[in-house]
């Protein structure tokens, strides 16, 4: 009887997973193992908040392989050494898993391709993360695209959505010697700061799947509209469960499709499209991580590499972490960051302005703290991110975009539910007086609440003169 180890990762699903799909299908048997090596990832390893979310996503599949009498075979080490020893023990055939797209991850798993069909083992990888293959889309010219617009448009035009395929009804699974607890790994913080966590997620293939509905129920709708507004329930909120492969890009595709169609509101076909292009940002995030590895430490755009930073600044960089800037938008997404390991896409790109521009301290500074904590840290995500707003990636008019905290809390954060939320020291403060609660001195000496450490209007002139002095 021939049997394929199926090596999760970052694929932490049942339903829609093409290694395990395609090894049911060769094989008599399948061995799921997961193989926790952290340092092959390196430099940029799992961070404290993701190795939270990990541990309980593991669990979680452990769960659902155990309603089908499998279990996850957990092992901790060298990954090449680890699955040479489960096919000497189990006499596997075959060894398939699902493609990751970072640096660290396709040298390793390229290596390791090579060195089992050199043993004599059936090697397979799928593509189970992303609509499509970096190495699918290119410009004329045959070179990556740099720009979103015109990528998107080329990844549309090709877009097939097709429904995804379920779990498996049941699974003919082989049995290994036992390996590791999930609880020995230790991804669980020995200082419990967590709890927000626990409040705020339910990670694992149940919870996306919940949260999925949720969105295409209640939220897909009105996308278009409230996705800026951090104050209300207008974003997915799948991020982590994408970069986790609880859930895979095409599962959302189909689902948003499928009810656009069936409630024929050109509403919702509006919020579905514009939900998709979400999708698409992702994509790009990782095709051009891919074409362009050294984007993850260094600037995308070269020409900014003579940048003048303001040079690292400790004390300032310490503040903006705990969130104590005397910005309450700023402060506001530090804060829900810090509880909940998640940050509204709308304040990332305020908070990453405001170290960027107004304090001019590198990317790289707020870049390391998101993938700390972040819970859906994804290091494509993440680059993107940051190289996007300090100006240093693929834009087309990058560096001009200095977020204003006062006025862009005053238009996405109009009755300061948000920031009363996460800086409840400022509830007295009404409406959108709250973003520049300065302004009212008699009343905020009643509070603890810092006064603003720069001067916004100062600091981005002092930004853009950098700039030109860089050009």
């Amino acid at each position: 009887m021939s049997l394929a180890l199926v090596w999760f990762r970052r694929d932490l699903r049942l339903a829609d997973n093409p290694a395990l799909e395609a090894a049911r299908k060769a094989h008599d048997r399948v061995l799921p193992v997961y193989v926790y090596a952290p340092d092959e990832e390196a430099p940029w390893q799992p961070g404290a908040a993701s190795r939270w979310w990990l541990h309980h996503s593991l669990a979680a599949l452990d769960a659902a392989l155990r309603k089908h009498d499998a279990v996850l075979h957990v092992r901790r080490g060298d990954t090449l050494g680890t699955l040479r020893a489960l096919v000497a023990e189990t006499g596997a055939d075959a060894v398939y898993w699902n493609r990751l797209y970072e640096p660290a991850p396709v040298a390793r798993d390229a290596r390791i391709k090579q060195a089992l069909r050199t043993d004599g083992v059936d090697a397979k990888s799928f593509d189970a993360a992303l609509l499509f293959e970096p190495w699918e889309l290119a410009t004329g010219n045959g070179s990556p695209y740099k720009v979103f617009t015109p990528f998107w448009r080329a990844a549309r035009a090709r877009l097939e959505v097709r429904p995804p395929s379920a779990a498996p009804r049941k699974l003919d699974v082989a049995k290994a010697r036992r390996g590791e607890r999930i609880e020995s790994l230790g991804l669980l913080p020995e200082i419990r700061w967590d709890k927000g966590f626990h409040r705020a997620w339910e990670p694992g293939e149940a919870g996306a799947q919940k949260a999925l509905r949720r969105f295409v129920d209640d939220a897909i709708a009105d996308y278009p509209q409230r996705r800026d507004f951090p104050g209300g329930a207008g974003t997915s909120r799948l991020s982590p469960r994408l970069h986790f492969g609880e859930i895979s890009p095409m599962q959302i595709a189909w689902a948003i499709d499928e009810a656009s169609r069936a409630s024929r509101s050109a509403k919702r076909r509006e919020g579905s499209e514009a939900y998709l292009r979400e999708l698409g940002w992702r994509e790009f995030s990782h095709y051009l991580l891919y074409h362009f590895p050294a984007s993850a430490d260094s600037n995308l755009n070269p020409k900014f590499d003579a940048f003048p930073w303001a040079g690292r600044s400790p004390a300032q960089i310490e503040r903006w972490q705990r969130g104590d800037t005397g910005f309450p938008i700023v402060d506001a997404g530090l804060r829900e960051l810090w509880t909940t390991g998640w940050m509204h896409n709308r304040v990332r790109m305020l908070v990453a302005s405001f170290l960027t521009k107004n304090l001019r301290q590198h990317w790289l500074e707020g870049a390391r703290w998101f993938w700390d904590t972040l819970v859906d840290a994804d290091l494509a995500n993440n680059t993107q991110g940051w190289q996007w707003t300090a100006g240093t990636g693929a834009d087309a008019a990058p560096y001009f975009r200095i977020f204003n905290p006062v006025t862009q809390g005053e238009r996405f954060d109009p009755d300061g539910d948000y920031v009363r939320r996460w800086v409840p020291e400022l509830k007295a403060f009404a409406g959108k007086s709250i973003h520049q609660p300065w302004s009212d001195p008699r009343r905020l000496r009643n509070v603890r609440y810092p006064q603003p450490m720069v001067d916004v209007h100062a600091t981005r002139e002092a930004a853009l003169a950098a700039y030109k002095a860089c050009k």
